[in-house]
């Protein structure tokens, strides 16, 4: 019966029996070795796992392919060793050489059998060489491959194409967006559930200055339903990592409230980090840039306790926002320890010809105008200005620099000025200011608290300032309240 075997190429089909093929030049050994398989193997053929490949089960050829060794598969196929015996998984050479990347090694077994038939050889589970080189990625096998007739659409017993092996989820174009980044930006939500599920990485940057990810196109584009899916798997390192940009910058550029209150809900933080990409302190400094989404998203930033500081302040006087000044001074917003305290008054000065929306209130408020009463502000903005600054000092005991700073502006400004520094102040002015010094700074902001106290009406005026704001003429303001527009 072994003669009868190595006679006619006998070989083992899926299903372990012996099946009669036309004869196919062997020799003895490599015969003997098939045979041997099928007797003495300590596994029932009939178990075999396609996955895994038996060592006993590959012809030297199909070892020689699989390590990329030119040449002793020369050699053996000098020898007339055959090209197309398969392991136990349904391998040939063909295979082996494919899928390890062996390029002179499938090179020299397709001019061995260079039969349409051979090229397009499938395994068991249907992959056929091409196949296995895309999914590896091996490009140059796939080059190959094709220019020897390699059928791009042959299907594998899963109805799965070489192009869908070969896909790789992380791949990036010339500007190193992602498919990832590509789905959330355009809102294709399935497409981002596929992508995830595939082991697409939400945290590889796809851009050159290493900071935008998906999770930031959803949330520019406003594409709620996509961030709600990127948030769980992207790592929290944007949020307030220095060098970073949080998404929640991105939800602001693009002013999408819902998106903002997504990240919000979801532990991003409302001041993020100083962003030099943009070139902004906080996202509420963004928000100045949005008109139509402005106080939306101011408002929702404060919800999730967004802290206001002097540069918010500075903000309102450059967009002209005098309402969400005042609004702001209500909410609370820090008027000690400013670090931009040169920046406000740059600001401040330019907005001078509405000073009487913002500046009263931001003096009854509490605010030191020692601050104001520097030379740039001296030098820059108007006598009456300067006067409705002095009237909430001791103008008699000013530091020094600012005394000479005021005297020299004095000496050639108008009468107005000149008058108002040299009288003196009166006892119920200084008065007001001590009262006013020994409040808090949250009822210095409240006229409500102020009217409580137990003093006459009078006097409740006369702490509000009241006819000084009627003898500079500043009108009564409304404070943007919570959903109304600027």
């Amino acid at each position: 019966m072994a003669g009868r075997l190595l006679h006619c190429g006998l070989f083992l089909a899926v299903t372990g029996e012996v099946v009669e093929r036309p004869t196919v030049t062997a020799d003895l050994q490599e015969c003997s070795a098939v045979l041997l398989t099928v007797v003495f193997s300590s596994r029932p053929i009939g178990r075999m796992d396609f996955r895994e490949a038996y060592s006993n089960t590959c012809s030297a050829v199909g070892l020689a392919a699989r390590e990329g060794n030119v040449k002793v598969l020369r050699k053996l196929l000098k020898k007339g060793r055959s090209v197309d015996v398969a392991d136990n998984r349904g391998w040939m050479p063909i295979h082996e050489a494919a899928y390890h990347n062996s390029a002179e090694c499938l090179r020299m077994l397709i001019h061995a059998d260079s039969s349409e038939n051979y090229i397009k050889t499938k395994t068991f589970e249907g992959f056929c060489a091409l196949h296995l080189a895309a999914s590896q990625g091996h490009w140059k096998i796939i080059q190959v491959l094709l220019e020897a007739g390699a059928d791009p659409n042959a299907t594998t017993l899963e109805e799965t194409t070489p192009l869908f092996l070969g896909a790789n989820v992380n791949c990036q174009a010339l500007d190193k967006a992602t498919p990832l980044f590509i789905a959330a930006q355009e809102g294709h939500t399935k497409c981002v559930e596929l992508l995830l599920s595939s082991g697409a990485d939400p945290d590889l940057y796809c851009n050159e200055d290493n900071w935008q990810l998906p999770i930031h196109a959803a949330a520019q584009m406003g594409h709620a339903k996509v961030l709600e899916l990127l948030i769980p798997f992207t790592n929290r390192a944007c949020d307030t990592g220095p060098d970073k940009v949080s998404p929640v910058y991105s939800a602001v550029f693009g002013g999408h409230e819902d998106c903002l209150e997504i990240l919000l809900q979801n532990g991003y933080s409302p001041d993020a980090q100083k962003c030099l990409v943009f070139g902004f302190n906080s996202p509420m400094c963004m928000a100045f840039q949005k008109d139509c989404e402005f106080l939306g998203i101011v408002n929702m930033l404060l919800k999730y306790g967004a802290q206001l500081n002097e540069l918010h302040l500075a903000y309102c006087l450059k967009y002209e926002k005098l309402s969400v000044f005042r609004y702001f001074l209500k909410k609370g917003c820090p008027l000690a320890s400013w670090s931009h305290i040169s920046e406000f008054i740059s600001h401040a000065i330019k907005a001078q010809a509405r000073y009487k929306e913002w500046l009263p209130h931001l003096l009854l408020a509490g605010f030191d105008p020692l601050n104001l009463l520097c030379s740039s502000w001296i030098d820059s903005v108007s006598d009456e200005i300067l006067v409705f600054t002095l009237e909430f000092t001791n103008w008699k005991r000013l530091p020094p620099t600012v005394e000479k700073t005021l005297s020299v502006h004095a000496s050639s400004s108008s009468w107005l000025l000149q008058q108002h520094l040299a009288s003196i102040p009166s006892l119920t002015h200084l008065c007001r200011l001590e009262i006013r010094s020994s409040l808090k700074p949250e009822h210095l902001r409240s006229d409500r608290f102020i009217c409580q106290l137990p003093l006459p009406r009078s006097l409740h005026d006369y702490l509000l300032y009241a006819e000084v704001l009627r003898m500079h003429e500043v009108p009564e303001l409304p404070v943007t309240q919570d959903g109304e527009a600027p």
